[in-house]
């Protein structure tokens, strides 16, 4: 049993290849995991507030993703991997910065 098949759908045309070998996920879910570690290293070392305009701006960031993703399951266009991972990069910072704002208002709540 492979645990990555419940993580993304490992399509070999929408995925990497690597001397012949296949990325483990997708195109765009390589790029949402780059996105995600790349922000929590930056993030590290240049801090930010996680106020109501970061929350405005993360949302903003996922909106490529969602476009490429809908346009192309509903057909209207085929992407391209070099543009799903670009657009999962951006998506992958939104999420992660969405994720640290909503934690922390829960953390602070509680």
């Amino acid at each position: 049993m492979n645990p990555t098949k419940y993580l993304c759908h490992r399509i070999p045309e929408r995925s990497f290849f690597i001397k012949g070998h296949q990325f483990p996920v997708c195109a765009r879910c390589t790029g949402f995991y780059t996105g995600l570690a790349v922000y929590l290293i930056v993030n590290f070392f240049y801090r930010h507030p996680y106020d109501f305009r970061m929350l405005l701006i993360s949302m903003i960031l996922m909106i490529p993703v969602a476009v490429d993703g809908l346009t192309q399951y509903f057909g209207p266009r085929e992407s391209t991997n070099n543009l799903r991972f670009a657009t999962g990069f951006v998506g992958g910072v939104g999420l992660i910065i969405f994720f640290k704002i909503i934690i922390g208002w829960i953390l602070n709540v509680l």
